[in-house]
């Protein structure tokens, strides 16, 4: 069995902040699956992490004398696991950036950068490099995975409460509507023009809502009664949504539970925005959006003119608060009150437009314990211990 080491590039990982403090880049989610658990259904083997220090301990490696490193931010094709599978010991496959994208041998060699011969691939991947190629490349993942999944399998059969626009298969006759055991969906109009739409073990879709694929809801996620989800959008599991929601991805845990607008927005676990809040994806003279950036300590051009909310770990808004377009906050951030908040908010603070404290690790403990206890699930002493890690260097990063 091969050992297989998903690997953090510096770089790659650094850009990724917020939503890398609290895990390896390969456990992101861009689809319907995390990055590792594609790996996991298209290559055989033992998977591991190398990834920071601190995050060791929860995500450790299991180093073997030979072993294949992966590139914990590339999503796997058919070709690149061929040419995987093909590495021969000290054989690195190089991208058309010069970026390693996998190598065959020991992680001594691996991380002196000792490699035999090296090979370039130009497979085209869907990589995630910068946070905004989350939700970016979101339609590519749900799409890439709803075949992955669903292929040779039956879906539960839909109600017929329920109103279809566009055919339910494709040319090829591949459904395009997935409902997986114990999901429930009632009343609900499902539009696949544009893409497919997956509905998760458990998940429900309440009366009166709209999804217009591609839409992915993960196990147990909860979609409200009269929410609008346009495509490409992800909720991870035990995600609840309600309101208007455009091209958003939630990783897993999280609520937007009541009405407002988020759009091209990536948001972490254990989040929650309250009722009424409303974040821009848009600015309203249609210039570039700028984008903080945790490794340069500022604003960075995107390219882009759209993108929302980004929202670490165990961030909170209150009911009817407001973001600027492209706003960032990272993890353990409280936000209440009136008026919009700065566009970066560092991690564990508190407070509104007029201001922010700092919020203790006693105090962000205890409200963490809370919300996970709603989920049955408790907050371990190596999750402490990460926090703790993230808290002491969060001056680092304002």
């Amino acid at each position: 069995m091969l050992n297989i080491i998903l690997f953090d590039a510096v770089e790659v990982r650094e850009n990724l902040l917020p939503m890398t403090f609290t895990r390896p880049v390969a456990d992101l989610r861009v689809g319907i699956l995390t990055i590792r658990e594609k790996w996991e259904r298209v290559l055989d083997g033992s998977y591991s992490y190398l990834t920071v220090d601190y995050l060791q301990e929860k995500f450790p490696v299991n180093e073997a004398e030979e072993n294949l490193f992966v590139a914990g931010n590339i999503c796997p094709t058919t070709d690149l696991v061929a040419k995987i599978k093909m590495l021969n010991v000290g054989d690195v496959l190089i991208s058309s950036q010069g970026e390693i994208i996998a190598f065959r041998g020991g992680l001594k060699d691996f991380s002196s950068r000792n490699f035999a011969r090296e090979i370039e691939c130009y497979d085209d991947c869907l990589t995630i490099k910068m946070l905004y190629d989350i939700f970016m490349e979101n339609h590519r993942g749900i799409v890439e995975d709803f075949a992955l999944l669903t292929h040779g399998r039956a879906s539960q059969s839909l109600s017929d409460t329920n109103t279809v626009i566009g055919n339910p298969v494709d040319a090829n006759g591949n459904p395009m509507i997935f409902i997986e055991e114990g999901a429930v969906v009632e009343g609900a109009m499902l539009n696949v023009k544009n893409g497919p739409i997956y509905v998760g073990r458990n998940a429900e879709v309440m009366e009166g809502s709209c999804l217009r694929g591609s839409i992915a809801l993960c196990e147990h996620a909860v979609v409200n009664m009269g929410t609008r989800m346009y495509g490409a959008t992800t909720l991870g599991p035990y995600c609840k949504v309600g309101g208007e929601v455009n091209n958003v991805v939630m990783m897993g845990y999280s609520n937007k539970a009541h009405d407002g607008f988020l759009g091209n927005a990536v948001i972490g676990e254990w989040c929650n925005i309250g009722g009424g809040s409303t974040a821009s994806n848009l600015k309203n003279d249609y210039t570039e959006i700028k984008l903080w950036n945790y490794p340069a300590h500022r604003f960075l051009r995107t390219g882009l003119q759209f993108c929302g909310l980004i929202m670490g770990d165990h961030s909170k808004s209150g009911i009817n608060c407001m973001f600027n377009t492209a706003t960032v906050l990272g993890v353990g951030v409280n936000i209440h009150g009136a008026g919009f908040p700065r566009n970066f908010v560092a991690s564990f603070s508190e407070g509104s437009a007029s201001g922010f404290t700092d919020v203790p690790l006693t105090k962000f403990f205890d409200i963490a314990r809370r919300m996970m206890a709603r989920r049955g699930l408790t907050l371990s002493e190596i999750d402490m211990r990460i926090f703790e890690s993230i808290h002491a260097f969060a001056d680092n990063y304002k």
